[in-house]
């Protein structure tokens, strides 16, 4: 299969098989699809794909940026990247979980080695772009259920919400609320699972009311934090599905008279920097993120050098670290 017999069997020029296969915008989009639809069916590998190889240039593609959780992501990425003198090109979706063609087509003219996506994901045309042009890819901590063959890094976040509830469970509250992160991302259902899972295993009665979803900022964490602390049948315990969640639920508390951990006891997750230094110092589930993202670089490089990976997903192991903002109900 020449890029010629796509062209005939398209009913195009070479020339404009060429823009495709190079990311070229100034394609109209039938046309685009038209010749993506011919590689496809003959799975056609582009010569210039092994150039892919030789780029030292990463992407790292997250659906959102304005968090210190991002950040730590940003810096691990970079470091292993740096290791390998690497760039990193990175890229905002806007809050989508999907990106445009736009973006892809860049991608296609940048010619990276890999592309690594943290909660986002790539619809399987898009993904059939970039596997035609040996360009390799990786999620971490996909926003949506796992796609056969896609390689992934998680954390294991239903444990992490088994084990933040276990210890409120033990400490001896009952009446213990969730803020989990958007209701359709994975990891937020999955905390709320690990969450369940405990109050099940301690015969626990579960109060549908007392299970939200935020948005792993501080203005859901408050938002949520207050209305659930208004009520006269408060919790005792909020379990929040981030740190930043967590420092809303912190100013709700305050802003109502109630002292943590004595009036309220709270747990956090991610444990970022600022976990041990605010007041109290937040009990938290450790999810480690710098290892992901380090895995998810040294995975995509690997599959960049043509190396076969002994697993497609890899689930980190999470850890509850008690601080100060978590004690038995008064």
């Amino acid at each position: 299969m020449t890029i010629g017999t796509i062209a005939r069997e398209a009913g195009v020029s070479v020339a404009t098989v060429s823009k495709v296969v190079n990311g070229r915008v100034d394609v109209s989009v039938s046309t685009r699809e038209r010749v993506e639809t011919v590689i496809q069916r003959h799975g056609y590998r582009p010569r210039r794909a092994a150039s892919a190889a030789g780029s030292g240039l990463l992407e790292l593609v997250f659906h959102e940026l304005d968090s210190p959780w991002a950040l730590e992501i940003i810096a691990s990425v970079e470091r292993v990247a740096g290791q390998h003198r690497m760039g990193v090109v990175l890229s905002e979706l806007g809050g989508a979980h999907r990106p445009r063609q736009q973006w892809l087509d860049d991608v296609l003219q940048r010619r990276p080695r890999g592309v690594i996506l943290v909660q986002s994901e790539l619809a399987p045309e898009q993904r059939r772009q970039l596997e035609t042009r040996s360009i390799p890819y990786v999620l971490v901590d996909t926003a949506g259920e796992q796609v056969p063959g896609v390689p992934t890094v998680g954390s294991a976040n239903w444990a992490g919400g088994l084990a933040a509830t276990r210890h409120l469970l033990e400490l001896g509250h009952r009446r213990i609320a969730v803020i989990s992160g958007p209701g359709d991302v994975l990891c937020s259902r999955a905390r709320v699972d690990g969450y369940r899972s405990a109050l099940e295993q301690a015969q626990v009665d579960l109060d549908p009311s007392l299970i939200r979803y935020g948005d792993f900022y501080v203005g859901g964490g408050y938002e949520h934090g207050r209305r659930l602390l208004e009520r006269a049948d408060r919790p005792t315990a909020i379990f929040a599905g981030s740190d930043y969640q967590a420092l809303g639920v912190l100013r709700a508390a305050r802003e109502l008279g109630l002292r943590v951990p004595e009036d309220l006891s709270v747990v956090g997750y991610d444990n970022l920097s600022v976990a041990e230094w605010i007041a109290p110092a937040l009990t938290t589930v450790d999810q480690p993120l710098a290892e992901m993202a380090a895995t998810a670089t040294r995975m995509v490089l690997g599959l960049a050098r043509g190396e076969a990976i002994s697993s497609l997903r890899i689930d980190l192991a999470t850890e509850l670290v008690v601080r100060e903002s978590t004690a038995p109900p008064a």
